[in-house]
């Protein structure tokens, strides 16, 4: 392991995925953590955005605390080489302790090329950032399946890699924020770099993490066909079925229903979960959900910690209740439901 003289690496760099001149939010939500965690590391923190069209990138960051923003033009879309080796050059000119990625396809394909072109460790999926006494980033995440929380040290080189899924980390920012400088590139690929001809965006398929309702299904759900229950219930409520990882593995739920790490991130206005116990996975993949009703017979079950209206009971009586309750409300405006 070759080890680094940290002394000399400060402040934070996140990197700011962009597609033809439009940030990725989870770009914001990095800018956001890295801000609260300079405030106990100290340094500055930079941004750094590479693409095409990136001439109204300050204007979206206008709100955030940064102190420079780079920005890479250049013609290409996402080239791995061609991206590495900018990042690679940027990282060695600013000398962050910290780089923070998005947990995208474009961050997970990129993240790995940076951590082993700096000789550093790399957390992925990372639900927590913390700093410890000794200036190093605390990279909190499931572990062993879901069932514990592992802190994770890079102690002895730098940067200090990380990735974090878009939704896990709150956009929040004050209102004095800092006049970042911006410093503007221009890019050109080798000649003998392998180009990409086309790009064809795919349509947002309206799935679960644009939903503001979901009813989650759990392993507390006896047959696939008692799904159809829930899927009615969701239906009422104007939202979309969801599921835990148990029944994603059982065959009974599509994996783009999939709520948690190995799922989606998603938060939604209301969620109704229905025999989900709450592994740690699944609730940091819906931390900030707004309001959570969670149903278990289970008093003890994870989820009524985080829940806003735990309800402790059965989900074949209390489902079928709400979907008579609902449907006998159709036609009058939206059904008020007491629990």
């Amino acid at each position: 392991m070759r080890q680094a003289d940290t002394a000399a690496w400060s402040g934070i760099l996140v990197y700011l995925e962009c597609r033809r001149g439009k940030l990725h939010p989870v770009g914001r939500e990095l800018i956001a953590e890295a801000a609260r965690l300079s405030a106990k590391l100290g340094g500055k923190v930079y941004a750094a955005a590479i693409g095409c069209g990136l001439e109204d990138v300050p204007k979206q960051l206008a709100d955030c605390a940064l102190d420079k923003i780079y920005l890479y033009e250049t013609e290409e879309e996402y080239s791995p080489v061609l991206y590495e080796k900018i990042m690679t050059e940027c990282i060695y000119d600013i000398k962050p302790s910290v780089v923070l990625i998005g947990g995208t396809y474009e961050g997970r394909a990129l993240a790995p090329r940076l951590a082993v072109a700096f000789g550093s460790g790399l957390t992925a999926d990372c639900t927590a950032l913390d700093i410890d006494e000794e200036d190093n980033l605390v990279q909190i995440r499931p572990a062993f399946g879901g069932n514990v929380m592992a802190s994770i040290v890079t102690q002895f080189t730098r940067p200090q890699f990380a990735t974090v899924r878009p939704g896990i980390m709150e956009a929040f920012f004050g209102e004095n924020p800092g006049r970042a400088e911006i410093v503007r590139k221009t890019v050109r690929p080798a000649d003998d770099s392998f180009r990409i001809l086309d790009v064809q965006e795919k349509e947002a398929s309206g799935g679960i993490t644009d939903a503001h309702v979901l009813v989650v299904a759990g392993r507390g759900v006896k047959k696939k066909e008692d799904l159809a229950m829930l899927r009615e219930l969701a239906g009422l409520l104007g939202g979309q079925l969801a599921s835990s990882r148990a029944l994603v593995e059982k065959g009974w739920m599509p994996p783009e229903r999939q709520i948690g790490l190995s799922g989606s991130t998603v938060s939604p206005d209301y969620m109704i979960t229905c025999g989900v116990s709450g592994t740690v996975q699944f609730m940091a993949g819906m931390r900030h959900t707004k309001n959570i009703i969670a149903v278990n017979t289970d008093p003890d079950a994870r989820i009524f910690e985080i829940a806003h209206y735990p309800v402790c009971g059965d989900l074949y009586e209390i489902v079928p209740e709400l979907i008579k309750r609902l449907g006998a409300g159709k036609g009058d405006g939206s059904p008020e439901i007491h629990l």
